[in-house]
């Protein structure tokens, strides 16, 4: 298995490498009579693409032109697999021949090496970031068919390098730099990222999704949880190295008579529970973060070791982004899409929904 299927009715395959000649996929089990083209998908896409990152982006830039190549016809999809294409256009191979034989600190060169025996050392491969574009593209599909059933879906950045945000309008964070839900934070995470990109540095976050207007009832009792399906759909993002569902790890140093949500005659009175309950959703907001790591290409000398084992250092070049934010935030709202597409298809097969 290759692993780069995710979903068990609403399903994408995905496929290609960061310098390769582009990338794809196939969106399966998506219903008939859903509106769709590609304008539609390439809003998503623009929002991932390269030089979208203000001061914390690459200076990669690719035009991420999306191609359907099947599943739609005028305007609406037909029920049949949606295959799409975007081309690699601005691709530099030749700025890594120089770490062919170098694992790189931080990146996926020594695993990749170890499981296939073989690395694609041009970018990563399918390590690489580039590989989530395939991701927003059938995550954009995904939101269509849950924007049918009212369901929307947000992603904003909560802490970039260590300076936190508040979240004062998520509609609004949309349209502003780094996905912010604050209007004072990106002067500030400006700042912050000019002194780390001086130092040869990069830096982390924290990204929060939620889905509004989620119905009661997604997510299967017991190994298939909307939580944990949650979980493993942002887990599955290179970057990101912790997920917390609601009140997440403060629920660890807190009490049952705080944690737990008091239900009204209106519906619930807090949402400590991130909109789960019993890895089934309640109808409140499903509210997830994740936690993304440090871009590991930094251009500060790195002790490391070449593929036959020797000691050696290395400097990274190329073109790299200092955060994943605001890039990855696209990415984590298209696998929140997947992953309530999926369970909402799956409702329906059991019957629970018309």
């Amino acid at each position: 298995m290759s692993g780069s299927t995710f979903g068990k009715l609403f399903t994408v395959s995905t496929f290609g490498e960061s310098h390769g000649p582009g990338l794809g996929g196939i969106v399966d089990g998506c219903p008939a009579g859903i509106p769709l083209d590609e304008s539609i998908i390439q809003l998503e896409l623009d929002r991932r693409k390269p030089g979208q990152g203000g001061l914390a982006s690459t200076a990669r830039k690719e035009a991420d032109q999306i191609k359907i190549l099947s599943g739609v016809f005028e305007g609406v999809t037909t029920g049949t697999p949606i295959g799409f294409y975007i081309e690699n256009t601005d691709h530099r191979s030749n700025d890594y021949s120089k770490i062919k034989d170098v694992f790189r600190p931080g990146h996926a060169d020594f695993t990749f090496n170890g499981k296939f025996g073989f690395r694609d050392y041009r970018g990563g491969g399918r390590s690489s970031g580039r590989e989530t574009v395939s991701r927003v593209a059938a995550g954009a599909i995904a939101q269509e068919l849950l924007k049918a059933e009212g369901i929307s879906i947000y992603a904003y950045t909560v802490e970039l390098g260590g300076i936190p945000a508040e979240i004062v309008d998520i509609e609004s964070a949309q349209s502003q730099p780094y996905f912010s839900p604050d209007p004072e934070a990106p002067a500030k995470w400006d700042e912050r990222i000019k002194d780390v990109k001086s130092q040869g540095d990069t830096i982390g976050g924290v990204v929060e999704v939620r889905a509004t207007c989620v119905p009661v009832g997604l997510g299967e009792p017991v190994f298939d949880k909307l939580d944990a399906k949650l979980a493993h759909a942002l887990m599955s993002v290179g970057a990101v190295k912790g997920v917390e569902i609601g009140s997440g790890l403060q629920a660890a140093c807190s009490l049952g008579s705080l944690n737990n949500d008091p239900i009204g005659p209106d519906g619930f009175l807090s949402n400590n529970a991130g909109g789960i309950l019993g890895g089934i959703s309640s109808g409140q907001d499903v509210v997830a973060r994740a936690y993304i790591k440090p871009i590991p290409s930094i251009s500060q000398e790195q002790q490391t070791v070449t593929t036959s084992g020797d000691a050696t250092t290395i400097t990274i070049g190329g073109r790299h982004d200092i955060a994943a934010i605001p890039r990855i935030n696209p990415v984590l709202k298209a696998m929140m899409a997947l992953t309530l597409a999926d369970l909402l298809l799956i409702d329906r097969r059991l019957g629970v929904r018309d």
